[in-house]
């Protein structure tokens, strides 16, 4: 799993102990993601499929998107389709995405990059594999993540963040046995690079065999945590947990993740991404690609859509004029 790695975490900045009167949260409940397919046709775990959306607020929905390694030709990604109304989080971990919208954004994202899209009033996205990937296949894996936006916001001018994985902010644990990466939000004094509308953090931690991380916790935020790969447990009360699980943690101020001792040989640490924001507490209207406050505003939505009011799709990205079938013969020399 290379995402953002050290050869020596004994050289990073520590994530803070616990204060004397910390309260280490507890597990409330503990969740199996579905497979699935997405887009063309990729696999993806369903992190958040069972859990009721109070205990997920501000987040509304996540796919972990393989790990699977593509025979050549296989690679697959997504048409354009449009979003309105809530934030996209994709966090590749593994292998290589191309992504463009309607306003100019877009890049290729590998290895520990985040693209952080907020769609806002209205936005078309496309995800894809570089085409130099479908021709060799390889290793893809990583995350997508749905942060809602309040009322006030859902309407705000879509932007764009390509957060590249050297800004991520490193930090051990106090002993050096975990390696944390903070994407968003602050983690003891440490601040990601990723800006948002609604108040949150976002880490990727890696724990290795035998190891705790005692990470501090806004105490005002939810506390998620998502297994990418690896055995291990969670919380105060130790609720055991593994690749593809999904644990909610009730209230404190420390979310607590320990590596299990002994780890399959292709998964040689727990790795885990650790969510947790301010909850909005309001109405959600969600259906496919819009999250809205009302089933009007989703009507709305898709006829906006419809009618081609949240953009359109660059010229440079158009699909080439059709060539006759005996211009493609001659030029081929056939």
């Amino acid at each position: 799993m290379p995402a953002v790695t050290v050869e020596d975490t004994t050289t990073l900045p520590r994530v803070p102990l616990p204060a004397p009167r910390t309260v280490r949260r507890r597990t409330r409940s503990v969740t199996t993601a579905p497979s699935g397919f997405e887009g063309e046709g990729f696999p993806v775990r369903r992190a958040f499929a069972g859990v009721d959306l109070r205990d997920l607020d501000p987040f509304i929905h996540m796919d972990q998107m393989g790990e699977v390694e593509y025979a050549p030709g296989e690679p697959k990604g997504t048409s354009w389709h449009p979003h309105r109304g809530f934030e996209t989080v994709t966090y590749i971990i593994d292998g290589t995405f191309e992504h463009a919208d309607s306003h100019g954004g877009g890049g290729t994202i590998s290895n520990g990059d985040t693209q952080w899209m907020t769609a806002g009033g209205g936005v078309l996205h496309i995800e894809r594999p570089p085409e130099a990937l479908v021709v060799s296949g390889g290793v893809f894996h990583g995350l997508q993540l749905w942060v809602n936006l309040p009322r006030a916001q859902k309407w705000v001018e879509p932007r764009y963040q390509d957060l590249r994985a050297r800004e991520s902010v490193l930090l051990a644990s106090p002993d050096a046995g975990a390696l944390v990466r903070v994407i968003a939000g602050d983690v003891g004094g440490h601040t990601g690079p990723g800006s948002t509308y609604t108040p949150m953090a976002m880490v990727h931690a890696t724990v290795a065999p035998g190891a705790s991380l005692d990470l501090p916790w806004r105490p005002d935020f939810n506390a998620l945590v998502y297994v990418l790969s690896g055995a291990g447990s969670v919380g105060i009360d130790g609720a055991p947990v593994r690749t593809g699980q999904l644990a909610v943690l009730g209230p404190g101020d420390t979310v607590t993740v320990r590596g299990a001792v002994h780890q399959e040989s292709r998964t040689p640490a727990l790795d885990v991404v650790v969510l947790g924001g301010l909850p909005i507490r309001e109405p959600i209207a969600m259906y496919g690609p819009f999250v809205m406050n009302s089933r009007q505003e989703v009507v709305q939505a898709f006829d906006d859509f419809r009618a081609g009011r949240l953009g359109s799709i660059p010229a440079v990205h158009l699909p080439s004029p059709a060539v006759p079938h005996a211009a493609v013969r001659g030029e081929s020399g056939q």
